[in-house]
């Protein structure tokens, strides 16, 4: 919150992957440096075998259905953790689960934690260079599948739970170029809020792209650094904004919703 500050950020969401365990602390700490926080999760989901992932801003995060989700997500990825390090072990890289658990600080554990162990260990340069068949990629030697919501049953949740829904970064899908197309005009149909165009790793002519898309669909065109704390240096967090008038527009999605 005190680099959110110091970058001039009058908004921030807090979208953790899979949990709002984050979201009560955050609040307390921007209201002393007069930043809203915009609680929210990023939720995993499944789409032809491949990850989409899908923002969930302003739900009720006292609904029970949503939060046993969450749990059911969350526990899923602790096994899921524990056996891609077993399949690394049985390959002859010398990570450790115990160091897996450090990285995540004891919480929800995600490939990138796998990756900086791998990192760490000498396996590898980058955690991107984990990201490869011989290791952690999608349908990689040491990959393990995951549990996944369908995207239609994430949205169907978040809707029970009062809040939006925005796909997060469409251009990073399985290595392709982006989500399918008729996904996310199915996505829209069903009642997504959003489309997040801008993001630092969507090309220009991707941001340009998406603008277009959302605006064809008559969707929010959103925006966001998707900063994941000290894992890029510098860290990112502002670098990515969303437009006030997208975001006003977002907001008004949302108390419609509620």
């Amino acid at each position: 919150m005190k680099l959110a500050a110091t970058r001039g950020l009058s908004v921030l969401g807090v979208t953790d992957h899979n949990t709002t365990a984050g979201v009560d602390g955050a609040e307390r700490t921007a209201r002393e440096r007069g930043i809203e926080i915009v609680p929210g999760v990023e939720l995993s989901t499944s789409y032809k075998g491949s990850s989409v992932h899908v923002l969930c801003y302003w739900m009720d995060r006292e609904n029970q259905d949503f939060q046993a989700e969450l749990e059911r997500l969350r526990a899923d990825r602790f096994l899921r953790g524990r056996r891609m390090v077993e399949k690394l072990q049985t390959l002859g890289y010398p990570i450790s689960f115990e160091r897996v658990q450090d990285i995540a600080s004891g919480g929800n554990i995600v490939r990138p934690h796998v990756a900086q162990a791998l990192v760490e260990a000498g396996v590898v340069e980058t955690e991107e260079d984990a990201f490869t068949p011989e290791l952690i990629a999608d349908g990689g030697r040491a990959d393990v599948p995951k549990h996944a919501l369908h995207p239609f049953d994430a949205m169907e949740l978040i809707e029970r739970a009062g809040g939006v829904c925005v796909l997060a970064h469409p251009g990073m899908w399985s290595g392709q170029d982006t989500v399918p197309g008729d996904l996310i005009e199915a996505m829209a149909e069903r009642g997504m809020a959003g489309l997040e165009a801008d993001h630092p790793d969507h090309t220009p002519e991707q941001r340009e792209r998406y603008r277009v898309v959302a605006s064809a669909l008559g969707l929010v065109a959103t925006g966001s650094s998707d900063c994941h704390g000290t894992r890029y240096d510098p860290v990112r967090l502002g670098t990515v904004t969303t437009d006030p008038l997208q975001f006003a527009a977002l907001r008004d999605r949302a108390v419609r919703v509620r």
